[in-house]
């Protein structure tokens, strides 16, 4: 009989065999699938490309303009009194607008931030899906393992089930150490019934940002498991300010907004018009020429003036912007921070001292039981209380595996391997 309570117990502490199991999914294939099928990573990646393409387009000048004309003596034919009067002619006539110098460098610059801007976009999205991929693998994961955790105690259940009646059956147990163990049996699957629903819904998450079809095979994910996290708040915090895409991107929109001032700054000078023609007047008349510069004279200072203070309250609301974001950041930072660091300490103290103790005193009860010095009771409670302490451990494993997870996305660092 002791041998069997010895059995028991490994059966508690082992994973029994599953059937069938569906293929692993390692993290770094579900997250590199994630970042070359993502709609949201490739809408990013189209609005950066779009926004590269306009430095070029504000350096360039603009369009020169060709004129096309005729003067006419007598009737409104072209041509018309060429060779009889020398007021008729024929002529063409090329004009270029000519910005102040420095004008389309400084609008190309603003349109480089831009598109800088957007590069930081694309690199939060990517760090956005990264994280959410994680959090739905560690999820799907969790509920993989929890499972496992309720099939393994429903089988040692069904045993001590069985070792129960076995004992009624010869007058050593009462009935009602029975009807309990049915009991807590129907409990487990009612268990083990939610966590497979969950675990239905963590797969089309998965699936969803990996954008695929749900008619794909799933796949279990890798366990959990209790990795080493000693980075410090301090370092996060550089970390966050140094490589953060949002901090980088209201960086750089303060640059853009500081040059966009330069812009307009720049509309208190002139700009210029060169121009050049030829007219034909007939052959008794030599051929004509003209050339003309004109110049644009900013004489609507009001206007200029209202579009720098513009400008420059589109500098302190950038400056604000990257406040407000630093301040959020580092928020969310020292939430996260002290999640995973809770959640480390409690996994680490579950499977190191609590859940071992609570073994010791599942396997102590269950001897006791064999020579009728306990009741089924006992035993029942601390099954119960290994059950509850297992499920609590895998609880702290998820929840620091997703709280580690939006600390990378924040600090735009990987944390654990």
């Amino acid at each position: 009989m002791r041998v069997l309570y010895g059995l028991l117990i490994a059966t508690v502490l082992s994973a029994s065999p599953r059937a069938q199991e569906p293929a692993r999914r390692s993290l770094e294939d579900v997250v590199a699938e994630a970042l070359a099928r993502n709609p949201e990573i490739t809408v990013a990646e189209r609005r950066y490309d779009a926004a590269r393409q306009r430095p070029a387009q504000e350096r360039s000048l603009p369009d020169p303009m060709v004129s096309a004309g005729y003067k006419a003596l007598g009737n409104p034919l072209p041509g018309a009194g060429l060779r009889t009067d020398l007021g008729a002619n024929i002529g063409v006539m090329v004009s270029q607008s000519l910005p102040y110098p420095g004008k389309r460098d400084l609008r190309a610059s603003v349109a480089a931030r831009e598109a800088d801007a957007e590069f930081q976009q694309l690199e939060s999205t990517r760090l956005s899906i990264v994280a959410r991929v994680k959090q739905a693998y560690y999820r799907l994961a969790y509920t993989y393992d929890v499972s496992d955790v309720l099939v393994r105690n429903q089988q040692l259940l069904d045993t001590l089930l069985r070792v129960s009646e076995n004992r009624y059956a010869v007058g050593q147990a009462v009935q009602q150490d029975v009807i309990k163990a049915q009991t807590q049996l129907s409990i487990l699957e009612l268990q083990l019934e939610r966590v497979r629903q969950e675990q239905a819904t963590r797969e089309g998450e998965l699936d969803a940002l990996l954008n695929r079809p749900v008619t794909a095979a799933p796949g279990r994910p890798g366990d959990l498991r209790l990795v080493p996290f000693d980075a410090s708040l301090e370092a996060l915090m550089a970390a966050a300010i140094e490589h953060a895409p949002m901090l980088q991107r209201d960086r750089i929109m303060i640059d853009r907004s500081q040059v966009a001032v330069e812009v307009v700054r720049k509309e208190y000078k002139p700009d210029f018009a060169l121009s050049g023609g030829y007219a034909y007047a007939g052959t008794m008349m030599p051929p004509m020429y003209e050339f003309r510069f004109d110049v644009t004279i900013p004489l609507q200072r009001t206007r200029r003036a209202a579009a720098v203070a513009e400008q420059l309250s589109t500098v302190e609301a950038a400056r604000s912007t990257y406040e407000s974001s630093r301040l959020t950041l580092q928020n969310r930072l020292q939430e996260d921070y002290q999640m995973a660091s809770t959640s480390a300490r409690l996994a680490r103290l579950y499977r190191d001292t609590v859940l071992p103790q609570a073994r010791l005193a599942l396997e102590s009860s269950m001897a006791s039981y064999q020579t009728g010095t306990v009741e089924f009771l006992s035993v029942l409670t601390n099954f119960g209380t290994v059950l509850e302490y297992e499920m609590n451990y895998f609880d702290e494993l998820a929840a620091f595996h997703t709280a580690v997870s939006r600390l990378e996305e924040m600090t735009g660092t990987p944390l654990v391997h």
